[in-house]
């Protein structure tokens, strides 16, 4: 294995703000503390609650690195790191973690999972953190049962996606709403048995729920917009539901960290996010693939849409091109790089490997 370098890439914060405050530079290569590893950063993971924390919505001390999630090698343990967890170098393995947007990153042991055989260290990174969201939803902020019909909001979206593939493949029945018609075919791939475009005059919601649930409502609302739809929600539970109504049903506001808080709950929801990725065979959407240091560009042009991720890996040879081409599906593009021997592979290609 190389040696670690003292000098790294990284992208830091200084001020909070727009894109402008995204800078990418060298920063010192962090030294794992007790009970950490240093990982070799493969992926990183671009989520919307780095832009809580570069605006500012969140607040941090400065200076900071962004970044929530990554994929990459084990190069170091530090002191302490229990036996138990059986890491070792060269592990390939997915965290969540901070400080994420850089080369090396140094994680907690206990929040470091390695990446089984069949999945790739690319839809590791892009499934964790929002997979494990959406397990944890449909196993702890309501139990769905089979048959169970539920309303998912933002279908397409990054944890709706995730929603309404474990939905399907629990048995439940799901209804998803899209802002547009190019986004119809998208929910059904992923496994929503009803599809409304929620937007005036294009479907009614609250009617479609009524008329597939013989107007009993849903199981559960799993609602990631919230004010602008909070009461119409509302109407769509039925009795003993989940979300907030005088028909005794809850509401919830989830935080995923609060059910993967240990370690055992850590590896059972990981261990039950991989199976269902490999034995049900779960699509994986990367929306962009992006360098580390087009930053700004990823937080510009898609982080509002589902889940970019960078590549820091040297992996991918540095004169392939990058590029985006639309395949008849609206605004989301698939990712493809023109290698130097000419070949064209996609976001769905392994390009890593």
């Amino acid at each position: 294995m190389a040696p670690i370098p003292k000098m790294m890439k990284a992208v830091q914060i200084e001020k909070t703000g727009g894109v402008e405050v995204l800078q990418y530079k060298d920063c010192p290569v962090p030294s794992p503390k007790e009970n950490e590893l240093l990982i070799k950063n493969e992926y990183l993971g671009v989520n919307y609650i780095d832009t809580y924390f570069r605006t500012g919505l969140y607040p941090n001390p400065k200076p900071m690195i962004l970044g929530r999630e990554g994929s990459g090698t084990v190069v170091a343990l530090g002191a302490a790191v229990p036996a138990s967890l059986a890491f070792a170098d060269g592990d390939e393995v997915v965290y969540l973690g901070t400080s994420a947007y850089a080369e090396y990153t140094a994680c907690p042991a206990e929040k470091v999972i390695k990446i089984p055989q069949g999945v790739s260290s690319s839809d590791a990174c892009a499934a964790l953190l929002q997979g494990l969201t959406a397990l944890t939803l449909v196993e702890e902020a309501h139990k769905v049962q089979p048959g169970d019909w539920i309303l998912v909001l933002a279908a397409t979206g990054g944890v709706g996606g995730w929603l309404c593939q474990i939905l399907r493949a629990k048995g439940a029945k799901t209804i998803g709403t899209v802002g547009s018609e190019s986004k119809v075919d998208m929910a059904k791939e992923q496994g929503a048995d009803v599809v409304v475009i929620d937007r005036p005059g294009q479907g009614d919601v609250l009617r479609t729920v009524k008329d597939y649930t013989d107007r009993q409502g849903v199981a559960a609302v799993f609602d990631g917009v919230g004010k602008d739809t909070f009461e119409r929600s509302l109407e769509c539970v039925g009795r003993k539901g989940t979300k907030l109504s005088a028909k005794n049903a809850k509401v919830v506001r989830p935080t995923l960290f609060n059910y993967i808080f240990t370690r055992p709950e850590f590896e059972n929801y990981s261990n039950a996010l991989w199976k269902m990725m490999t034995e049900k065979k779960f699509s994986v959407r990367i929306h962009d693939i992006y360098p580390l240091e087009n930053v700004a560009k990823a937080h510009t042009n898609r982080i509002a849409k589902v889940l970019a991720i960078f590549f820091v890996s040297d992996r991918l040879p540095t004169n392939a091109a990058l590029s985006i081409r639309d395949e008849g599906k609206g605004t989301d593009g698939i990712v493809s790089f023109t290698m130097p021997d000419g070949r064209l592979v996609t976001g769905d290609d392994q390009v890593a490997r």
